[in-house]
């Protein structure tokens, strides 16, 4: 950390949440208006995710030695243009089989040459005293990057439409929503640029942290790791948390009865609180320890979970319904931001970070394939509020087990503190 300057962190948050943007942040806030327009249904949507997923799995795995051995900044560069390219296609509302092709290539462009290097980066930015605050800063500032294109999106939809909101037809939606893919994705590719000039190391640094080859005897040295096992369904569960968080706009206008804009809206503030936790979280990690506030996240999740999941919360009660997602957000999002960050406690050697990323991912990450399908089939088998709080149920479900494997982790690696 000491040797990497602080615009180095600024600009990998910029890149890690910018190429998540046009696969999946859109649909998050904007939910209600994708499947109108692209003409979908709630599982449609889940496996085109599914799709993605499946080609993500492949790139997690032979994308994580990839970043062993070239450096991370030039690799995160071309994945987010490559990225933006697919957002032009995307702005053309192709149809449902192309639209699967697209998100299949989405899942190589924004996991093959991207993931495992910027948590290498990451924690190379960190060194051995701030992995808490190099990760809870990444995910937080990945929220308010994200917070700040959901306000855009729905600043450009809003300027676009010129009819009362709860009178516009189709192609008024389609016109407005391109426009916020064609912003969007000018904005990734424009990220990119930044991440080739500014995500940059040291000659010494480079080679301390790139490896000429990947033996299967190194292979072999990360899979003996318990840590390795546990991150892996620690990852699965927080990551899935993650994933069904995708309903709240959705959940915003159906049970809610809110409009689009509202519903963006919704999703929108949902992006905000990311931030605010990430930053919170990673101090507190890096005071204490990581992977104590590991267990307590999956707690609050499953708490806030079950809260939907029990018919408290009606169109009658807005005041719950914000407070509601609050703690679920808090939750999740403390998990997601520290999953990484106990990777130091957990004697995962630096060098061979990116190889273990793609081995943690290969598990870690599945809910990509089956999250979409599985909200999709809940809601659309029991539509309504009966729906969702079967996804909620869903949501509790997962933030137990994982709540179970972060406190084993804890019991092994709890007291390694880092100095």
């Amino acid at each position: 950390m000491k040797n990497t300057p602080w615009y180095f962190l600024v600009v990998l948050i910029l890149a890690g949440e910018s190429v998540f943007i046009l696969p999946f942040v859109l649909s998050r806030v904007f939910r209600p208006t994708v499947l109108e327009v692209f003409d979908l249904d709630n599982v449609q949507l889940g496996l085109c995710f599914s799709v993605y997923g499946i080609v993500a799995l492949v790139s997690y795995f032979i994308g994580g030695p990839v970043a062993d051995r070239f450096a991370p900044g030039k690799l995160i560069a071309v994945a987010l243009w490559l990225t933006a390219l697919g957002g032009f296609v995307y702005a053309t509302f192709p149809g449902y089989i192309v639209l699967k092709l697209l998100y299949g290539y989405w899942g190589f462009t924004t996991i093959f040459l991207f993931w495992a290097p910027m948590i290498k980066a990451t924690r190379i930015w960190g060194g051995s005293d701030s992995q808490g605050k190099a990760f809870g800063f990444l995910d937080g500032g990945r929220g308010l990057v994200g917070a700040f294109f959901g306000v855009m999106g729905v600043l450009v939809f809003s300027w676009v439409i010129s009819t009362e909101i709860s009178e516009v037809t189709i192609s008024e939606s389609r016109a407005a929503f391109k426009q916020v893919i064609l912003v969007s994705a000018g904005i990734v590719a424009l990220v990119g640029m930044l991440a080739w000039f500014f995500l940059k190391l040291d000659e010494q640094k480079e080679k301390e942290i790139m490896l000429d080859k990947i033996s299967a005897s190194q292979v072999r040295e990360v899979l003996k790791l318990p840590s390795v096992w546990l991150l892996m369904i620690i990852i699965l569960c927080a990551y899935a948390g993650y994933k069904i968080t995708d309903v709240f706009s959705l959940y915003a206008q159906e049970v809610m009865w809110y409009n689009q804009v509202q519903s963006a809206q919704v999703g929108t503030f949902l992006l905000f609180i990311r931030p605010l936790v990430g930053v919170v979280i990673g101090v507190l990690a890096d005071r204490s320890q990581a992977t104590f506030w590991l267990v307590v996240g999956f707690i609050v999740s499953f708490l806030g979970a079950v809260l939907f999941a029990t018919e408290i919360i009606t169109s009658s009660a807005p005041v719950l319904f914000f407070a509601s997602i609050f703690i679920v957000a808090t939750g999740v999002y403390a998990a997601r931001s520290l999953y990484f960050a106990v990777m130091e406690n957990g004697q995962i050697p630096l060098i061979l970070t990116g190889t273990t990323v793609g081995l943690i991912s290969l598990i870690g990450y599945t809910p990509d394939i089956f999250a979409g399908p599985a909200m999709g089939y809940l809601l659309e088998n029991s539509p309504g509020a009966k729906g969702h709080q079967h996804v909620f149920w869903l949501l509790a479900l997962f933030s137990f087990i994982g709540g179970i494997a972060a406190w084993y982790y804890y019991r092994l690696y709890g007291k390694q503190k880092l100095h």
